[in-house]
């Protein structure tokens, strides 16, 4: 495949990396910054951003770049219809828009929380846990995690998942705080804290505590390589399912639609 690559940060080289490992040509590189891109574009120019991709000839776009240009990004690629693979967290609440604006145009994009396949196990065993959790009053739920001090988005879009899955598991958790709290947290409100430090690549923790034990369940990512190979994973299955009718252009796909 021919993979355009929006963002080439640390992420978009590991990307290319990754993408070259599995046989795929990467026929561009675009960012607002990176003097190793091969086209380098205005911030905030969406148009730009399509035009290098449409010139280059590409079968697939990956797009992990900024929390303040996704969107702009999606707008701009979405209606070149080719498949497009979002990383960037950060948007949670414009899924509904960018859903909208793929049924107009005919477009087919995907984006999850976190693209490693560790982390989405986590999600599954983190909502089965929660579940049985939920029998016992005694026990308590919040969720903490950490990442590197360049990370832009706090709490991760992973974090937030994962506060989801638990919210699934246990259903006397409705409302999830991400701030501090000035007062006694109520029965129905999810803690999930944030820390950013250095260079850590990725630590999530949920913690049932009780009166008498706590139990942690933890992913610790190693390096950014699980999340790369996720991402260029997800290109080949968005690509494949839309090849041969199983998923069909006009939405916004997740995780569980192609894996």
């Amino acid at each position: 495949m021919k993979i355009a690559l929006v963002g080439y940060g640390k992420m978009g080289h590991m990307i290319e990396q990754s993408a070259r490992r599995a046989g795929h040509e990467v026929v561009v590189t675009v960012d607002v910054a990176a003097d190793d891109a091969a086209v380098k574009v205005p911030a905030n120019d969406g148009a730009a951003v399509a035009r290098a991709v449409k010139s280059s000839g590409a079968d697939g776009i990956i797009e992990f770049t900024h929390p303040a240009a996704v969107m702009g990004n999606i707008k701009a690629l979405l209606p070149l219809a080719l498949p497009l693979v979002v990383g960037t967290t950060g948007w949670n609440d414009k899924k509904s828009e960018v859903d909208a604006l793929a049924k107009e145009v005919g477009g087919a994009v995907m984006t999850a929380a976190n693209f490693s396949i560790g982390v989405n196990m986590f999600y599954k065993i983190v909502e089965e846990a929660s579940k049985i959790m939920a029998e016992y009053s005694m026990y308590d739920v919040a969720t903490w995690e950490a990442h590197h001090n360049q990370k832009a988005d706090s709490p991760s879009g992973t974090a937030l998942e994962i506060a989801r899955r638990v919210m699934l598991g246990n259903p006397a958790k409705t409302e999830i705080v991400t701030d501090a709290f000035h007062d006694r947290p109520k029965p129905c409100q999810l803690h999930v804290s944030s820390t950013r430090c250095g260079n850590i690549p990725g630590t999530h923790k949920v913690f049932f505590d009780g009166t008498a034990d706590t139990i942690e369940l933890t992913h610790t990512a190693r390096s950014r390589e699980g999340f790369a190979d996720g991402a260029v994973a997800a290109l080949e299955r968005l690509s494949a399912g839309l090849k041969s009718g199983r998923l069909v252009k006009g939405r916004l796909f997740d995780w569980d639609d192609l894996f």
